[in-house]
């Protein structure tokens, strides 16, 4: 009798693979990770991909969220006071940046939530709503950087057209728009723990985005190759170096993000295998990359001692 109790028909095996491996995409909390390692003693027919729950992967989930939570806001509020307080001219130029930074602020508000939901279980849609400001709102901006870069290079003309503070206050409203979308998305996707659905979203956007950069890396490399001797052209070469290497950065940054969580999840899907320890770097990258943004803009601006 006890036997027959313990055993697990193939049906429940699935759905509690499909809510195992949706965990970390809608921020579950170690407690999570406590109540199935409880169950995975009380069942010894559990198979043992589900029962590894020994590694201290959580643990260090909760030290990157910590550390998101404490550094990442007063590095962000610290370029948005450094960009309004700045001339008009400035605001202008950097504009896509601020919103870049108002959207980290978010995210680190986000990481805030995750840690708070295991002492408040309701915040958990919260947590997957604001989700969406990972997931479409930061490779957003991103772009928004990229393309605007490349319009400077190789189309001066159409970007001193569109340079005016209006036009990317416009961009800006259509942006934080497709965002709010991408947040209720992950909020009636992720809320079903569809994780098949969450993945094709987020290698489609991924794509979308990182074909974009590419295509604008692609033009401002042939436009600096292209460049002629002279005084006039020396200064054009130099912004437009500056241009590349921009856009190259924030390229490697949207890679570096997106790669490990897409790779990671479509292994997970196809093995039906779940080791919290595989997102683990996932994590980390998205965590520090958040950083990057900030630090570009501190070395531009040379407010950092290395940039002096």
């Amino acid at each position: 009798m006890e036997k027959r109790d313990c055993e697990v028909s193939p049906q429940n095996k699935a759905q509690r693979f499909r809510d195992l491996c949706t965990f970390k995409e809608t921020g579950y909390s170690h407690h999570s990770y406590c109540v199935l390692k409880s169950e995975a003693k009380m069942n010894s027919s559990t198979p043992d991909v589900y029962a590894n729950f020994s590694d201290p992967t959580p643990y260090l989930e909760t030290c990157l969220f910590t550390l998101n939570v404490l550094l990442g806001p007063p590095t962000h509020f610290y370029i948005l006071w450094l960009i309004i307080t700045g001339a008009k001219s400035k605001i202008a130029s950097e504009f896509f940046n601020l919103n870049l930074s108002i959207c980290e602020i978010g995210n680190c508000l986000n990481s805030l939530f995750y840690l708070l939901k295991s002492m408040c279980s309701s915040l958990l849609t919260l947590v997957i709503f604001v989700q969406g400001l990972a997931v479409t709102g930061r490779p957003l901006f991103q772009c928004l950087m990229c393309v605007e870069r490349y319009l400077a290079v190789v189309h001066p003309v159409t970007f001193l057209k569109f340079k005016p503070l209006r036009y990317r206050l416009i961009c800006c409203a259509m942006a934080w728009i497709i965002t709010l979308g991408g947040c209720c998305l992950c909020r009636f996707i992720l809320s079903p723990l569809n994780l098949t659905a969450y993945t094709l979203l987020f290698s489609t956007q991924f794509l979308l985005f990182l074909s974009i950069q590419l295509f604008c890396l692609v033009a401002v490399l042939r436009a600096l190759k292209q460049s002629g001797p002279g005084e006039k052209k020396k200064e054009e070469n130099h912004m437009r170096r500056r241009a590349f290497y921009l856009i190259l950065i924030i390229t490697v940054n949207v890679a570096v993000i997106h790669v490990p969580y897409a790779v990671i999840a479509l292994y997970t899907m196809l093995m039906q295998e779940y080791d919290p320890a595989k997102w683990f770097p996932g994590l980390f990258c998205y965590v520090l990359a958040g950083f990057v943004q900030p630090i570009l803009y501190l070395h531009r601006t040379k407010k950092l001692k290395c940039s002096s």
